[in-house]
């Protein structure tokens, strides 16, 4: 029989375990939690922005910057593999810092590992959005990823890039290669593709993944667990338009009352007929008036 095991060590292989667990979870960290794209204040102009070694609005240098690779503030000399030794002493503000990374523009501490590392696992190599094609150090902001296209997005464009992301560039949901129903859709490339053509031959897929798209290569998503629209035209006329320039103009000239034509409104012969009606009455009214003035004329001669 095997022996039975102690809680000292069932307590080490649940923390064991543990380790596993946070180093495996540091791999599919969220672009927003890395260090180097943490929301940082300026101690200067008091404006929110993006981890960086030097404002991006007043240019000037904060009092205690942050490792783009660890995080840390300040040097506590724990892991022994400084560059620049300072022992007993713990090392903040500039005396921390070693370098300026070139993809996030901000500061890497003074550690070996941070120094050798963060260069090439940067996760903002290639941070350029894809609205405005901004890069980091074109803008101020922080960097985001689409949760449906997991494309790179800035500050300002990231609300409104989700909320037009589901949308298909054709106008209907049928396959790019056929007529069939597209069942498959690549919310990178804005297409569906239907059972056959999703799969290419010679490709050996994976079950326990979704199948990539054969264009782009982004794994794709079943259509029906998805709120994807189609593109849609919306044409019209404008209601109070000043006149066009075509002649079929003329075909919508008519219609509901209160729209204008070459400055005569729609009503026109209603009020027409009381201008006509209008300058009768005055036409009876002056001769009245003229008879009127020759009995006065008469009663005088006749005194």
């Amino acid at each position: 029989m095997p022996k039975k095991k102690t809680g000292q060590r069932k307590k080490a292989e649940k923390q064991k375990l543990r380790q596993k667990e946070i180093r495996a979870a540091k791999d599919h960290l969220e672009i927003a939690k890395f260090p180097c794209n943490a929301a940082m204040e300026c101690e200067r102009c008091h404006r929110k922005q993006k981890n960086r070694a030097f404002c991006y609005f007043c240019q000037s240098v904060q009092r205690l910057p942050q490792c783009a690779q660890c995080g840390k503030i300040k040097c506590m000399i724990k892991t022994g593999d400084c560059v620049i030794r300072h022992p007993g002493i713990f090392t903040t503000g500039l005396a921390m810092v070693g370098a300026i990374c070139d993809f996030c523009e901000a500061w890497v501490c003074h550690g070996r590992r941070c120094l050798t590392s963060h260069a090439c696992t940067c996760p903002l190599q290639d941070a350029v959005c894809a609205e405005c094609e901004r890069g980091v150090w074109d803008h101020g902001g922080r960097i985001f990823k689409c949760s449906f296209c997991d494309s790179f997005l800035c500050e300002d464009d990231q609300f409104e890039h989700q909320a037009s992301c589901q949308v298909l560039e054709s106008e209907n949901f049928k396959c790019q290669s056929c007529n069939k129903l597209g069942q498959y859709s690549c919310l990178r490339c804005k297409t569906c593709y239907c059972e056959d053509h999703v799969r290419r031959k010679g490709f050996k897929y994976d079950k326990n993944k979704g199948i990539p798209c054969p264009k782009c290569g982004y794994e794709t998503s079943q259509t029906k667990d998805l709120s994807m629209s189609t593109r849609s035209h919306k044409f019209g006329r404008q209601a109070q338009g000043g006149g066009g320039e075509d002649d079929d103009d003329d075909d919508y000239g008519g219609g509901a009352s209160g729209y204008s034509y070459n400055g005569y409104a729609a009503n026109s012969d209603e009020e027409d007929d009381d201008y006509e009606v209008s300058e009768e009455e005055t036409d009876d009214d002056e001769e009245d008036d003229d008879e009127d003035e020759d009995d006065n004329d008469d009663s005088e001669h006749k005194d």
